[in-house]
């Protein structure tokens, strides 16, 4: 601990953020953060400020920042309408498992609670910003802050990555006293590590299996365990099915990888499932069925989740990272392997290809993001048409390359989270996809990125609809369209408005050229794509291929 200094709350909330490696924080100013925002000014380029256009887009660049490769990303945020504006991007990143720091102004501290109709009071704020995050506080003095920023940094390393939050009122940011900063420390070893008996049965169970399968999710990438995932499969010689939203944790090139259409498939020839950092769920909330005698390993962070399968075998609470690397070291030789399983994964893919051979154009502009985009590269992935699709198709071949909602499923979510991908690692190509409606929530951050720099290549799909629910109208309620059809600008020019070339494009051999030319630039670009009417894959997705095929 430092010695103390005299600063206002504002400067110590400034002064901890640098200690604690914090380079840029997300944000909207406003009357009730001025004091925090001075003691950044202070900071002469030490912790950058960007202000975004909307506090929705600070929160989800934040989320973008932190899977981006950042420790975790950092927003700022005035009280009552601009936290709420933010909760969409703090409650996709809860789902996300994303570490995220939401640094949020309150009332002045006599007033909290009073309900006098205070600038900006909403009822029980604290309770909101609770509700979405694994740990929250309020500052109720300077000295206070740099140990709860301490604490908020901790928690965000501790257990299941998901936000933290801090709320700082302005009598408290503004007051002057004598503030010690805090070290630091480290927090990278602060990983939950499984019980030592858990981990010798679970090797037992998958040294004894035959035919065992590996299933990898989110908590995977959250826990940044891919390489100990890649080496267990190769020793037990197993298929690793990933989840839509485990892609990547396991490169698509590995012979033994398969993506979220083989989940039925593979578990129904397994005797021994490994699910790690999963619920093992569906969009409908139902659970994939296993075999009858097959044993059943679930591993995650959150001990609700490992323990939501009453039909587990064994039920470790751990981080993944942690867990496979224990399972490795215990399985000191290599079981037998199955000569079937490189079989089933050539079997299981073939049938992947041909229930999506069906889903056309949307699988050709699929095809066409792959071919340009870098190994490295990040693709965003919306929920559009081709998004869809991608999640389920779209070859991933690295880690956190491939960047989803999660179960939030927050519409509008994706361009500004590729900003704050782009903004934690600018040397990488970062594409965004969205349609025309979901680009509706944020497409005002095309000033956000022209003002920083953001190169972002966003790909637009416009079919002039919600297009998703325009087609379960007309062919489930008997074409009675209501609500779905949108009227829109003329994109291109939106985007020349700002300062950021825009394109159109028509079809995808067109696509891919003007995709490759702006990859290999460095301003950010928008291209429009005019897409037509495309088939439905919500049969694929809420029931993937059959079991047996």
């Amino acid at each position: 601990m430092s010695a103390a200094e005299t600063m206002t709350g504002g400067q110590a909330l400034a002064a901890q953020l640098a200690l604690e490696g914090v380079s840029l924080v997300f944000g909207v100013p406003g009357v009730q953060l001025d004091h925090a925002i001075d003691g950044l000014a202070r900071l002469n380029g030490r912790v950058r400020f960007w202000n975004v256009r909307h506090e929705q887009a600070a929160s989800y660049m934040a989320d973008g920042f932190a899977r981006g490769g950042g420790d975790f990303g950092t927003c700022m945020v005035v009280p009552g309408p601009g936290l709420l504006n933010a909760a969409a991007g703090i409650a996709t990143a809860y789902a996300c498992s994303s570490r995220v720091l939401v640094l949020a102004g309150q009332l002045p501290s006599h007033t909290i609670g009073q309900g006098r109709g205070m600038l900006h009071e909403i009822p029980d704020q604290s309770g909101l910003l609770a509700s979405l995050t694994k740990w929250s506080a309020m500052a109720r003095s300077p000295a206070e802050i740099p140990g709860l920023v301490r604490s908020a940094v901790r928690a965000l390393h501790s257990g299941r990555p998901r936000p933290a939050g801090l709320e700082i009122p302005p009598d408290v940011l503004a007051a002057t006293a004598q503030v010690r900063l805090v070290d630091p420390g480290d927090d990278n070893g602060e990983l939950l590590g499984p019980d030592p008996a858990q981990v010798t049965a679970a090797a037992a169970l998958l040294a004894q299996a035959s035919r065992p399968v590996i299933v990898a999710g989110g908590g995977v990438l959250a826990a940044r365990a891919s390489a100990e995932l890649e080496q267990l499969a190769d020793t037990l010689n197993a298929p690793v099915v990933m989840t839509r939203n485990g892609r990547g944790s396991l490169s698509d090139r590995h012979p033994m990888a398969l993506g979220p259409l083989g989940l039925n498939p593979a578990l129904a020839a397994t005797d021994a499932a490994l699910v790690v950092g999963s619920r093992l769920a569906g969009p409908s909330g139902r659970s994939p069925a296993l075999p009858d005698g097959a044993a059943l390993i679930t591993v995650n962070a959150d001990p609700a989740d490992a323990r939501r399968d009453n039909r587990a075998t064994l039920a470790v609470v751990a981080d993944a990272r942690a867990f496979l690397g224990a399972v490795i070291a215990e399985l000191d030789s290599k079981p037998q392997a199955d000569t079937s399983a490189r079989w089933l994964v050539e079997r299981i893919r073939l049938e992947e290809d041909k229930h999506l051979a069906g889903l056309e154009p949307q699988m050709e502009y699929v095809r066409v993001l792959r071919s340009a985009i870098p190994d490295d590269g990040v693709l965003v992935n919306e929920l559009t048409q081709v998004g869809y699709v991608a999640g389920l198709g779209y070859p991933v071949w690295q880690a956190g390359t491939f960047i989803t909602p999660g179960y939030e499923g927050t519409l509008g979510y994706g361009f500004p989270t590729a900003l704050g991908v782009k903004a934690a690692d600018p040397r990488r190509a970062v594409v965004s996809i969205t349609g025309d409606g979901g680009f509706g929530w944020s497409l005002q951050e095309l000033a956000t990125a022209r003002r920083y720099g953001i190169g972002v290549v966003t790909v637009l799909f416009n079919n002039d609809a919600f297009a998703n629910v325009r087609r379960t109208q007309l062919e489930e309620f008997g074409g009675r369209v209501l609500g779905s059809e949108l009227t829109n600008p003329d994109f291109v020019a939106l985007a020349e408005s700002f300062g950021v070339h825009g394109t159109r494009v028509d079809g995808p051999a067109e696509l891919a050229g003007a995709l490759r030319e702006a990859i290999a630039g460095t301003d950010p670009v928008l291209i429009e794509v005019p897409l037509p009417e495309c088939p439905s894959p919500w049969a694929l997705i809420q029931r993937g291929i059959p079991a047996n095929p």
